[in-house]
């Protein structure tokens, strides 16, 4: 009997993906997990580690909001106006949007992805993003990009934290949009946290390129999608290898801004 348990578990289709859910359930039943944010226990949230305290503190962003980045403005907006978040910057890429402010539980989210290997957390992205129906709405019918890391920071990880986000967005949009990886990362950067806008710029200056079997369908929609929007210099320097590459319908999405 264990033994066709764990098949089924292994069978990636579609009952496999219930019996998973289901154990995973019974697991937060018996151990309730701890929430990503506070430590507090995580019971009756909506979320899988968020507590009740803090899931209410996500900040999702709404209407008005930048084109280029995704920020919020805040107060009467009348007439054209200019966003600070971005200010200077000449995107290769039409519009971006974000699902999120990157603070608070948002930022544990992310941080635990990152940092901890927490895989866990990938549910709550997704949850997050159904919330957002102005992002989910958008990639519908378009083919997610995701931005890549360089294989050794990779290898060190265990996984790109991008690809997993496109296929939360891909999930939470009940299968609109599709994922193809035609970007690859040829320069390995240094961490880019502490830089500026113009060390950042300079530091991924032909740090992507195509893959091999990377081909651009010219009228179709692209949106690279990354985690979170600082500068922007990371998706510029990826939509600007997209451009040349032909993709005239091409915009961004990323979990948080911040």
């Amino acid at each position: 009997m264990a033994k066709g348990i764990v098949a089924a578990g292994r069978g990636g289709g579609h009952v496999g993906k219930k019996l998973r859910a289901a154990i995973s359930t019974l697991g937060d039943l018996a151990f309730p997990p701890g929430c990503v944010s506070c430590g507090h226990l995580v019971e009756n949230s909506g979320y899988r580690h968020l507590c009740e305290a803090c899931a209410p503190k996500i900040d999702f962003v709404e209407e008005p909001a930048c084109i280029t980045c995704g920020h919020p403005f805040y107060g009467d907006v009348a007439g054209e106006r200019m966003c600070p978040h971005c200010e200077g910057m000449r995107p290769a890429y039409r519009e971006g949007r974000t699902a999120v402010l990157f603070k608070g539980p948002a930022r544990a989210l992310i941080h635990e992805l990152k940092y901890h290997r927490g895989l866990h957390v990938v549910r709550d992205l997704e949850e997050i993003f159904r919330r957002s129906s102005r992002v989910i709405n958008w990639i519908a019918g378009a083919t997610l990009v995701p931005v890549p890391l360089h294989p050794r920071k990779k290898r060190e990880r265990g996984y790109n934290q991008s690809e997993l986000i496109a296929e939360a967005l891909v999930n939470a949009s009940d299968g609109r949009a599709r994922i193809e990886h035609v970007l690859k990362r040829v320069v390995d950067t240094a961490s880019q946290t502490a830089f500026d806008r113009r060390t950042r710029r300079a530091n991924l200056k032909n740090a992507f390129a195509l893959t091999s079997r990377g081909l651009i369908t010219p009228g179709h929609h692209y949106i690279l999608v990354d985690d979170v929007f600082t500068t922007g210099s990371t998706v510029n320097s990826c939509a600007g290898v997209l451009r040349r590459a032909g993709c005239l319908n091409l915009d961004v999405v990323t979990f948080g801004h911040g």
